[in-house]
């Protein structure tokens, strides 16, 4: 029988959908040569294709059913059975008709709880046997507390209680209770306007630090572009070294305490505030052999003089160990509770300064004994040998709580510090002289 161009052909039974077996591959490339094996392993292959179908097929279904049988998608003949129960339970309130009513709300309800049960059986069946317990334990203790308190008559001492209150008292009471709630709620505005104000200046500090530092490094980078360069204001430039002075007063006079102990640090151990021993042709500063600069405390040029930029400056709670502040003017200057470990305050005018709490062990405030030292003077030379004219100014200076003070130090502020001062020297005064005279 020939079969049409056009016409239809038959499905092909599905052994003719499975590939053929490839034949083997030898020289003569014969198909006749295959092995014998080959028609049982396409039958077998075809045998597990159909099963694995028959499987999912079957899988698939029961997936369906499983589906169908929990709830999804709910029958659309049940919902709108279920609105027009609604419709009818509603209409039934609003003409006050029980039989109407009631039937629309059996009605709903069955359906309800027809759509409902399945989802639920669903997730009850998931819910693993301990979780279980505890929901039906939650449950019965509820209903066993609402049953105990019915039986000793709770409910009913709740109700007469009710109805035994003085409803005018408590409207009042509700009045007050409002009250008193908008004058929690400007409170809690209140507050919350004080915490953003603090939120603001916290982070207006926190900014201003960031800049201050800023500007510190840009100086600090600026002075040692100076100083390294061929002609720097190492050298016998004044003119170099007056705007390095003017940076510095100005820089000085914009900081906080931490700024302008920062700056202190930096100069100091920069050698930028010793006085240098320089060549009195050329004015360049002399080496002294181990890797330093020469100092020269009677002839020497200091980088920098700080003369009055910290005049009333405040330092406090800061670290100014082994710096070099000396011939300063830090007349009112508030140093209170700074570490001065070996700090360099000779011939420093600290007049009515501040040193309460300050750590001043090894800071010297002269040179020489102190037997001989004396406070500096506007018009006689300093003796750095014997200590003459080479003292700090501690004329009424506060030296309250100062840590660490040297007998040689006590001696020296109580014979040069004035009545104010005595009073103030940890351990007193008792034997020294008042040098001052006042």
């Amino acid at each position: 029988m020939t079969i049409e161009p056009n016409s239809r052909q038959p499905n092909p039974p599905q052994s003719e959908l499975l590939p053929e077996s490839p034949p083997d591959a030898d020289n003569n490339g014969d198909a006749a040569d295959a092995p014998s094996s080959s028609p049982s392993l396409a039958s077998t292959m075809a045998v597990n294709q159909q099963e694995a179908f028959v499987s999912s097929l079957s899988s698939s279904g029961l997936l369906a059913r499983q589906k169908l049988r929990s709830g999804y998608p709910a029958p659309r003949a049940a919902a709108l059975v279920t609105f027009v129960a609604l419709v009818i339970m509603i209409l039934g309130l609003n003409v006050n008709n029980f039989w109407i009513g009631i039937s629309g709300s059996v009605v709903a309800l069955l359906l309800s709880l027809r759509i409902i049960w399945p989802s639920f059986r669903v997730w009850f069946s998931d819910v693993n046997p301990q979780e279980r317990s505890l929901l039906i334990a939650a449950i019965g203790g509820v209903v066993a507390l609402a049953g105990f308190l019915k039986l000793i008559g709770f409910f009913q001492k709740l109700v007469d209680w009710f109805g035994q209150l003085n409803w005018d008292a408590f409207g009042s009471l509700a009045e007050w209770t409002g009250a008193v709630g908008q004058i929690f709620i400007a409170v809690l505005a209140v507050y919350i306007a004080w915490r953003q104000y603090v939120i603001s200046k916290d982070l207006t500090i926190q900014q201003n630090r960031i800049t201050q530092q800023q500007t510190i490094d840009a100086y600090f980078q600026g002075v040692s572009d100076l100083a390294l360069d061929q002609q720097g204001f190492l050298e016998d430039w004044p003119q170099e070294r007056a705007i390095a002075e003017g940076r510095t007063a100005a820089l000085l006079s914009s900081v906080d305490a931490e700024g302008k102990a920062k700056i202190i640090r930096f100069l100091s151990q920069s050698r930028l505030l010793t006085p240098l021993k320089r060549d009195q042709l050329l004015g360049r500063p002399i080496l002294n052999g181990y890797g330093g600069y020469e100092e020269d405390r009677d002839y020497g040029v200091r980088v920098i003089d700080l003369g009055v930029m910290l005049a009333g400056a405040d330092l406090s709670g800061n670290d100014l160990r082994w710096t070099d502040i000396s011939d300063a003017n830090l007349v009112r200057a508030n140093m209170s509770y700074c570490d001065l470990v070996k700090a360099n305050l000779a011939r420093t005018i600290m007049y009515d300064a501040r040193l309460i709490g300050a750590d001043i062990k090894g800071t010297r405030f002269f040179y020489g004994k102190a037997e001989t030292a004396t406070p500096r003077s506007r018009t006689e030379f300093p003796n750095y040998t014997t200590g003459v004219h080479t003292g700090a100014v501690v004329e009424n200076a506060d030296f309250t709580g100062v840590q660490r003070l040297s007998e040689e130090q006590r001696y020296y502020c109580c014979a040069w510090g004035g009545e104010k001062t005595r009073r103030t020297i940890p351990g007193g005064c008792e034997g020294i002289a008042n040098k001052l005279g006042r």
